[in-house]
């Protein structure tokens, strides 16, 4: 097994960091600068920063914004919200950001996964699936900030992005996002156990012992992390101890 990443994971409205319930019941915790700057020296291996609103509101990204929380973080950074076109891939590497995370717009135009996959390399490309559980125990990919269904099975349309050439796949659970509850192993295993790129779950972080359940049982590359380390409930060198201790790799304490 690869040494395991554990990822901050902020959700940015306008110029706040705010934690979502279900996508929905938005609180502010932080700044962006403070926050990705006390992640870093904490010990993160990369940084998660999504735009929650640009989608759903159809606003341009705010590139500054990310120049700003980039500037002095020398980690991997992954951006998402409102990108919509290769200017705005280019932008966003350019802001500081080496990976783009894509949703809305690739659902509703998936061919462009390929194109930006051919124009930056896969390993630049994130497909992000927000997902939520249908009563018959599938899962429907959401867009929009998690609010606007798709009729779209989160299983097949990660495959179908794998084939278009994303270099990595972040997975969302809107049904655990925000509750502390544990991730969603199952819907994590049902991707990762065809999936030949890495896996990034997210949603329902609440224990150490959580996050080493989705990486043994859902076989997660990496996880993503927001409420409990916002709150101070869990530390990254908390976590990544717990994890060596339970014989599970990760990236230097």
């Amino acid at each position: 097994m690869k040494d395991i990443r554990i990822i901050p994971l902020l959700h940015i409205k306008s110029e706040n960091v705010v934690k979502p319930v279900h996508t929905e019941a938005l609180r502010v915790v932080g700044s962006p600068k403070s926050l990705s700057t006390r992640y870093y020296a904490e010990g993160a291996d990369e940084l998660i920063y999504l735009d929650v609103v640009a989608s759903l509101y159809q606003r341009n990204f705010d590139f500054e914004l990310l120049r700003s929380v980039t500037e002095n973080i020398f980690i991997p950074v992954t951006v998402g919200g409102g990108i919509r076109s290769i200017t705005d891939i280019n932008n966003a590497l350019r802001a500081g950001a080496d990976k783009v995370a894509i949703n809305t717009y690739a659902v509703r135009h998936p061919v462009f996964l390929k194109e930006a996959a051919k124009e930056f390399g896969s390993q630049c490309i994130t497909l992000f699936i927000e997902a939520k559980q249908r009563p018959d125990g599938s899962y429907e990919v959401y867009t929009d900030g998690g609010r606007e269904w798709t009729g779209s099975d989160a299983i097949e349309w990660a495959k179908q992005a794998i084939d278009l050439g994303v270099g990595e796949i972040l997975i969302s659970s809107i049904d655990r996002d925000g509750t502390k509850r544990g991730y969603d192993v199952e819907l994590i295993r049902k991707i990762s156990t065809f999936a030949p790129i890495p896996i990034i779950a997210h949603g329902g972080a609440g224990t150490s012992e959580s996050i080493r359940e989705v990486i043994c049982e859902g076989k997660a590359d990496a996880v993503a992390v927001s409420s409990v380390f916002h709150y101070g409930e869990l530390s990254i060198q908390n976590v990544k101890r717990y994890l060596v201790e339970r014989g599970i790799a990760t990236r230097e304490i």
